[in-house]
């Protein structure tokens, strides 16, 4: 499903089925969603089903339901990771020469990989699985981010060399969004703050495969009362799909929209589309989850 180089916006929202849509997830889809939108471009939904351990076998038709209750329109098919594994394949032994393995595990990794085994002339064997790690020069990246403002990372000393496909034989989320991002064209990813930190790894795959990168925000992410971030992983509960006018214009709020007067979320979004402003999405850090929200359900 590659589109073509015609369409001047290409955007996405690319969630991981490990579950329904929680609040933090409904606040990068509606943003994703009328940025596109208010840029006359396309809006692409690609379900990240990489990690079969950690999947639900319900949660994207649930996923895809919850879009609906919001009239969030995808344009064209969904696309699934899992059907891409011979073009991450492809990906992979295009850049080989910039790549090495690696045995260290994961407990004695430092966040910033020292490069344990990047000189080492190591095979992988049946008894000795390895990771394979993209080389990063030692240079500073920098770029402009329409929420965060101009970002910069030095790639050796405070990203390192990064994992690209696991010991286990599954293509690491930092080559598979990568290659699936050309394969789509998509030029503008609007997602949470809390992916930045992969932003510079991505960038850096972009480059290293040869191909420009897109425009990017970050928006801020949503936390509950503890001031901890909503995640499928902490249990964070499932958008209802009652009522999504309400919440809609809770989202907007928080976002620094406008918020139209509307009686149907159709009426909303036309008009948030028009409105739409992502230099005004707020620059903190953190959204506290609405309370009262679950209500419905």
């Amino acid at each position: 499903m590659v589109h073509s180089g015609t369409t001047r916006y290409i955007g996405r929202f690319a969630p991981s089925p490990t579950g329904p849509l929680h609040y933090g997830s409904l606040v990068s889809a509606v943003a994703s969603f009328l940025d596109a939108k208010h840029n006359q471009g396309l809006w692409l939904l690609r379900i990240e089903d990489l990690d079969p351990p950690r999947e639900s076998e319900k949660a994207p038709s649930e996923i895809m339901r919850q879009l609906e209750a919001y009239s969030l329109e995808w344009d064209g098919e969904v696309l699934h990771q899992s059907t891409r594994l011979d073009d991450y394949r492809e990906a992979l032994s295009s850049i080989r020469e910039h790549t090495f393995a690696c045995t260290c595990t994961r407990k004695s990794t430092p966040t910033v990989y020292p490069g344990t085994c990047r000189d080492k002339a190591i095979q992988e064997t049946k008894d000795q699985p390895v990771a394979i790690r993209l080389r990063v020069p030692d240079e500073v990246l920098e770029f402009e981010d329409l929420v965060c403002g101009t970002l910069s990372w030095s790639l050796e000393q405070e990203v390192g060399d990064f994992i690209i496909r696991r010991k286990d034989g599954l293509f690491a989320y930092q080559l598979a969004v990568v290659v699936d991002d050309i394969y789509q064209n998509i030029t503008h990813i609007v997602r949470g703050r809390d992916l930045l930190d992969s932003t510079p790894r991505q960038l850096a795959l972009y480059r290293t495969l040869g191909h420009d990168i897109p425009t990017y925000a970050h928006l801020p992410i949503v936390v509950d009362r503890h001031q901890v971030k909503l995640s499928k992983q902490a249990h964070a509960r499932a958008i209802p799909t009652k009522d999504p006018l309400s919440i809609l214009k809770i989202v907007l709020s928080q976002l620094g929209q406008q918020v139209p007067h509307a009686d149907t979320v159709s009426d909303l979004l036309k008009a948030a589309i028009q409105n739409w402003d992502i230099h005004a999405v707020t620059g903190e850090p953190e959204l506290p989850e609405p309370t009262g929200i679950h209500a419905a359900t």
